[in-house]
């Protein structure tokens, strides 16, 4: 199939792409290249064809021929949608809803949507799952909501969306983002010898490789039309839920030499769920999770203390909100989020 892959050369989808070319898929790269500077190694496959547009300014003509859309490109968690909510409602929402009505124009058979578990929020009372009350508790976690109800509504027997609900990703890419819990503990054990967290390491979190959440995007690309139609999954393994305290001590026996510590001002973290991800697997056999957190946290350290990884570039150009807010400062990023011109080398 023809895919168009939105965000190809952003972190999940600098993985995605190349288990989609090896699964025989030709593919079709979108991004405006917000983080190409912010590169930790190379990619294995590229698009056949990359296309460096916003995605706000998606057109038809650039959905002609393709099969299938994974549309992965908007801002990418919650300190970022938080410094401009309205900014946010325009990337993840209204523009992600605007380009699902171009494709269902186009003709496009299958539109893959990448939300987040983020949308459960708040969920002290047990277990969620796709059919649980959700609760977001930031503009990141309301507009991945939006586009589910606002996409879902244009389903039709020519247009079927998807829905995965990631629960929070890590692992190695060449688009690594050290914002992410256990890639943030492992980056600051890597440099600083410290396994810092943030909360008070109560909050329960489903945990997910980026690699298995492509596997989930190949799998659904690939997976009968009934199986799937205007369906939502989470996405990871039910048995990959964790609260923060244990993530820090499976990282403090990964890397040598390291403890945990809390954070200045650490304390109760109100985004709190366990995710069963169970849907998925009996829905899609395709989808077969293979990453647990302790494998996960043995590549991270493997990978970032080959790449000579500095405390300077892990503080900085590898967290998002750091690298966005030094861009605006240079000049190469505007204020509602759009690339100027091509980033230092």
């Amino acid at each position: 199939m023809r895919v168009l892959v939105t965000g190809h050369n952003g972190y999940i989808g600098s993985i995605l792409v190349g288990l989609l070319v090896a699964g025989g898929h030709d593919v079709v790269g979108l991004d405006n290249y917000m983080f190409e500077s912010c590169t930790l190694g190379r990619e294995d496959q590229q698009p056949g064809l990359t296309i460096r547009k916003d995605i706000r300014d998606v057109g038809l003509d650039d959905l002609e021929g393709i099969d299938v859309v994974c549309h992965l490109a908007g801002i990418s968690n919650d300190p970022v949608g938080d410094l401009d909510p309205q900014i946010t409602d325009e990337v993840n929402h209204r523009a992600s809803v605007r380009l699902a009505e171009l494709a269902a124009r186009a003709g496009v058979e299958r539109f893959i949507f990448s939300s987040s578990c983020s949308i459960y929020g708040a969920s002290p009372s047990g277990w969620v799952d796709e059919a649980s009350d959700i609760n977001p508790v930031t503009p990141y976690g309301w507009s991945k909501i939006n586009v589910e109800t606002d996409v879902s509504a244009i389903a039709s027997d020519a247009f079927s969306p998807v829905f995965l609900r990631n629960a929070t990703a890590y692992g190695v890419s060449p688009r690594l983002r050290a914002d992410l819990v256990v890639n943030n503990m492992v980056g600051y054990a890597v440099t600083q010898g410290r396994v810092v967290m943030k909360s008070d390491g109560t909050p329960w979190r489903p945990l997910v490789h980026i690699e298995d959440i492509s596997r989930a995007f190949v799998a659904v690309t690939e997976a009968p039309r009934d199986a799937v139609h205007n369906q939502v999954f989470n996405v990871g393994s039910t048995a990959e839920n964790y609260q923060i305290r244990d993530v820090a001590s499976i990282v403090e026996q990964t890397v040598p030499g390291a403890s945990v510590e809390l954070a200045d001002k650490a304390g109760p973290d109100i985004r709190n769920y366990r995710v069963n991800c169970d849907k998925i697997r009996a829905a899609v056999p395709g989808f077969k999770p293979e990453w647990t957190v302790a494998a996960g946290a043995e590549q991270l350290y493997t990978s970032l203390s080959s790449a000579g990884l500095s405390e300077e570039d892990f503080q900085g150009s590898l967290l998002r909100i750091e690298h966005i807010k030094s861009e605006q400062l240079a000049g190469r990023l505007t204020s509602d989020l759009r690339v100027t011109g091509t980033p230092d080398a």
